[in-house]
């Protein structure tokens, strides 16, 4: 890149320099010799490091997830704003384009599917008995299960003192919901302002970083790094959104065919949750098996929504999208769910999506840095 190029005759006199060092005769024990207790401290500090930063992102989630997800956006939204760049378009310009599209496409689906979501609320609470009468089947079984349960409890708690129970009164309903859509109203604003100035400030960042970094090695290094960081990411979310648009618009399909209303809300239920790994389909299939027990009359006819949809994800999720980004890069399917389950417990929902495009990125850094490039292929699947 130019601004590398730039920086090339700088570095002639340190590289000179280095000759100098290198040219000097070193023993293999020199070498090869490390301390053990500098690796000690090394480690110990490493780990205080990693657990304060841990304990930071929990504790001002609030701030950081926004922030996160716009950098997600970003790498997802790139290569569009490259084209309106390319067609001379400013890159403020741009940049507003982007959002203001952006922004039309929330509003207008959240303004479409809040009707339908306010009257299936409703349904719920008024056919919890028709779930009941034709779930009646495992009645049984459960009961038995709470039974041990609760026989279970009553051996561990043994003759210790009893627990009296105290009646707490908790907040109302209406307090939760306008508590969390303000939260998410000002969790989206930041996203937007965020997004809005990384796509105009572009390679702005890298630059900067660039003309900090001593050693044209280490420049190189950086560009390279965040090249296939904006690379591979791209296309991986655009593969994965593609993909569970596709699953989105097959599950409309279905529910069409099996005549349950409003398949626009239930596609577009199944695209959302596509994106959290296997949790997110299988919250998918309880909802589409309660939403068939709710409307549909025929018994076995009942679970048909919920088959179909589990036939088109495994399609999906087992064929079409591995085959697709293997040429990309793979990861370890255990390390994918320990992160899920990690990230979800550290920022719920939002962490669940955020979870696989922040353990790939980790492995694309890891796999061009040579101290970590061992962990990196612990990462690949």
């Amino acid at each position: 890149m130019r601004f590398l190029k730039e920086s090339a005759n700088n570095d002639r006199g340190d590289a000179s320099a280095d000759a100098i060092v290198v040219s000097l005769p070193v023993s293999p024990e020199e070498a090869t010799h490390t301390s053990p207790s500098s690796n000690s401290m090394a480690f110990f500090l490493g780990g205080i490091f990693i657990l304060l930063l841990l304990t930071t992102i929990h504790a001002a989630s609030e701030i950081v997830i926004p922030i996160v997800l716009a950098f997600v956006l970003k790498l997802v939204l790139q290569p569009i704003f490259r084209l309106l760049v390319k067609a001379h378009l400013p890159r403020a310009l741009a940049a507003g384009v982007i959002i203001i599209a952006l922004l039309s496409c929330i509003i207008g689906l959240g303004t479409l599917l809040s009707g339908p979501a306010a009257s299936w609320g409703e349904k719920l609470p008024q056919g919890l008995p028709q779930l009941q009468e034709r779930l009646h089947f495992l009645s049984s079984p459960m009961e038995k299960t709470q039974k041990m349960l609760v026989q279970a409890e009553d051996l561990t708690k043994g003759a210790g003192p009893k627990v009296v129970p105290v009646a707490v009164q908790g907040t109302r309903l209406s307090d939760k919901l306008f508590n969390g859509t303000q939260a998410l109203a000002s969790g989206l604003f930041t996203t937007v302002l965020v997004l809005f100035f990384l796509l105009a400030a572009d390679d702005t960042f890298l630059r900067r970083l660039v003309e900090v970094l001593p050693k044209f090695r280490d420049k190189r290094q950086a560009v390279d790094i965040s090249q296939a960081i904006e690379q591979d990411i791209s296309s991986y979310l655009l593969t994965i959104t593609a993909m569970n648009a596709c699953v989105g618009i097959a599950t409309a399909i279905v529910m069409r065919i099996f005549h349950v209303d409003d398949p626009l809300l239930w596609g577009t239920l199944a695209f959302l949750l596509n994106y959290v790994p296997i949790i997110g389909p299988m919250i998918a299939v309880v909802i589409f098996l309660l939403v068939g027990l709710l409307v549909i009359n025929d018994f076995w006819t009942a679970f048909m929504p919920a088959a179909v949809y589990l036939l088109i994800h495994l399609i999906e999720g087992s064929a079409i999208t591995p085959m697709l980004l293997a040429k990309r890069f793979t990861l370890n399917p255990v390390l994918v769910i320990l992160s899920l389950v990690f990230w979800y417990w550290m920022w719920g929902f939002a962490g669940a999506i955020l979870a696989t495009p922040m353990l790939a990125i980790t492995k694309i850094i890891c796999d061009r840095i040579q101290r970590l490039s061992a962990f990196g292929h612990f990462l690949e699947g």
